[in-house]
């Protein structure tokens, strides 16, 4: 295992930066060069089972720190897409893959649907990593390939519960092996009950346990085991449910997840990156050179004809649904090609309905084959998306951060777009000293052309806010125009340096929910005053006097901001937060009409949309 290890990662040293270097991306790399060292081309390893056991930690730990970054009430927003989408994702492709399948074979419609069960899945590894890579994860059709993935990999648990349905020896002593797993061994019904009690387990241990003692390993500052602890969690999560026959990945996922309200879930991600992007990578590696080459050699025609017949039914039906949710072509597509191949998950169910005589072992080699080169496949067509759309700039590296920064006692600006460099001019007119940090490389050469001293650099990082000035600074100025990348800023800023105060832009009104919620000194709504104003102007266009139209603004204003804070405290329940929207609307109507003293405000409609 360990000299099979050695030569993965040899090859990897050489492949990605080549496969990177021709704008491929690393995932490509890493299958390419698993493709290479394989005991079909160069045999320079043998057997990979024991290797991708310790490989699929990768999957597993990339999955938790998701988990990590998606509060539970963000994962709530999420559910219709991952309950419209993913749904009708896997059932159509299942559904469709298994007509086919009996019709150009002679397989029986309980082999061909297990066959399109496994097929319908994506991989999860593959999509997420060169979705990021190419930073696409955070766009509309990167969250709707994730709300897809996140369905199917909850959708595995059902499909291995229905696979000894379909086995021909289905409930019979003889088809339970000496190994299989506890689940196996049990009626359909026991199965989701031990699912739903093994997944509550993983919550509850991750709310009243795992944070906890997170916080007392934080006090023994002892980074070393802090590290340790944040491993132990995902393996013995990942062993829990290989015991019971569930999907490790789903079960990482749902522990991160809990544990994203955890106060030291920043040192969790920075610890645990390292192990997950190197386990990841031997993963694909893994993929590529468990291709086997005999079974494609004895069967070339059936099986091209298979892989591009399952990216295009794939694609097809993907398309389709991001017609109907309104997507658009262009992103449609993205969304389309991103989830067109098959996944890991699909070696997971071949394995087990081979294992219970669903289809015979030849049958299993095929669709494993089929797979393996769909996954090889699909970063080809993500490059292939990006070189037709020609997308700015996006295989140029990214400079390093600046290191020669001039710390500043008075104020930080994060951020230096139209929105603070309003702030920095007027601060800067008064006489104090700013340090001004900014993450985009092309915003920070465009203003460096006007004179002005910006730097390079991510400031949720506490090294680059500290060599700002963060230890001597009286205010941070977040002016960032990414919500996900404020709250990190606001969590590194409260963490290291709590003696800052924290003044912050929010987006929209979600975003100023967080940001009261963290506590911050201050936030402003970037778009709430301009749009007030312009909305005072349109009462004076539409007759009412100038001294009425003020008096309308300025009553709305304050209602808005006394309202902003109590709905802050209902934001994540739909129910609740919708009657309390419905109840701020009609007190609002009254102020005005009570104000105005007439009856007229009645025939005024009240702006009162969520987004301002």
């Amino acid at each position: 295992m360990l000299h099979n290890a050695l030569i993965y990662l040899c090859a990897a040293i050489i492949a990605v930066p080549l496969a990177k270097r021709l704008g491929l991306g690393s995932v490509l790399g890493y299958l390419i060069a698993g493709v290479i060292i394989g005991p079909y081309a160069l045999t320079l390893v043998g057997d990979q089972t024991d290797v991708m056991h310790v490989a699929e930690f990768g999957v597993v730990m990339m999955l938790f720190l998701i988990g990590l970054e998606l509060q539970p009430a963000r994962l709530w927003a999420l559910r219709r897409p991952i309950l419209g989408l993913g749904g009708l994702q896997v059932t159509l492709t299942a559904a469709l893959l298994t007509v086919i399948t009996v019709v150009v074979s002679d397989l029986s419609w309980k082999s061909a649907l297990a066959i399109g069960l496994a097929l319908a899945l994506s991989s999860t590894a593959i999509v997420l990593q060169s979705m990021t890579e190419r930073g696409l994860l955070k766009t509309p059709a990167g969250s709707n390939s994730f709300s897809v993935l996140l369905f199917q990999d909850v959708a595995i648990i059902p499909i291995l519960a229905l696979l000894p349905l379909l086995s021909a020896t289905s409930g019979s002593p003889e088809a339970m092996t000496p190994d299989a797993n506890f689940i196996a061994r049990l009626s359909a019904p026991l199965r989701v009950g031990v699912s739903v009690a093994t997944i509550a387990l993983v919550i509850l241990a991750g709310r009243f346990l795992a944070a906890p003692v997170f916080r007392w390993l934080a006090q023994t500052d002892s980074r070393e085991i802090f590290t340790a602890f944040a491993l132990f969690i995902v393996v013995a999560i990942t062993v829990l449910m290989q015991e019971v026959g569930l999907s490790p990945a789903l079960g990482a996922f749902v522990a991160g997840v809990v544990l994203a309200d955890c106060e030291y879930r920043h040192e969790i991600e920075v610890d645990i990156e390292p192990f997950k992007g190197l386990l990841l990578g031997l993963f694909f590696i893994t993929v590529g050179a468990s291709v086997n080459f005999d079974v494609l050699l004895d069967k070339p025609l059936l099986i091209a004809l298979a892989v591009i017949g399952l990216i295009a039914l794939k694609a097809a039906v993907l398309m389709l649904l991001a017609l109907i949710f309104k997507m658009g072509v262009k992103r449609g597509l993205l969304f389309s090609l991103a989830l067109a191949q098959g996944g890991e998950f699909a070696f997971v169910i071949v394995s087990a309905a081979g294992g219970m005589n669903v289809f015979t072992p030849e049958v299993g080699q095929t669709v494993t084959v089929i797979v393996a080169l769909s996954m090889l496949i699909s970063p080809l067509l993500l490059a292939a998306y990006e070189w037709f759309f020609s997308r700015a700039g996006q295989n140029k590296p990214e400079p390093a951060a600046d290191t020669d920064i001039a710390p500043t006692d008075h104020v930080i600006i994060a951020g230096y777009g139209r929105f603070g460099q309003i702030v920095g001019r007027l601060l800067s007119a008064q006489g104090y000293r700013l340090t001004i940090l900014d993450h985009s490389p092309g915003q920070v050469e465009l203003v460096r052309r006007f004179g002005n001293k910006v730097y390079y650099g991510d400031a949720s990082r506490s090294d680059l806010l500290r060599a700002a000035g963060g230890d001597e600074a009286a205010v941070l100025i977040v002016a960032v125009d990414e919500p996900d990348r404020a709250m990190r800023i606001v969590t590194t800023a409260q963490k290291h340096f709590p003696r800052l105060k924290i003044l912050v832009r929010a987006i929209d009104r979600r975003h100023a929910y967080q940001l009261i919620a963290a506590d911050v000194a201050g936030l402003r709504r970037e778009t709430f005053h301009s749009a007030l104003e312009l909305g005072v102007d349109a009462l004076k266009v539409l007759g009412q006097t100038e001294q009425a139209a003020e008096r309308a603004g300025q009553l709305f204003e304050e209602h808005d901001e006394k309202s902003l804070r109590k709905l802050a405290k209902l934001w994540g329940d739909d129910k609740s937060y919708g009657r309390a929207i419905r109840k701020n609307l009609d007190e609002l109507r009254r102020v005005l009409q009570d104000d105005a003293g007439t009856t007229q405000a009645e025939d005024i409609d009240i702006p009162g949309s969520d987004k301002r």
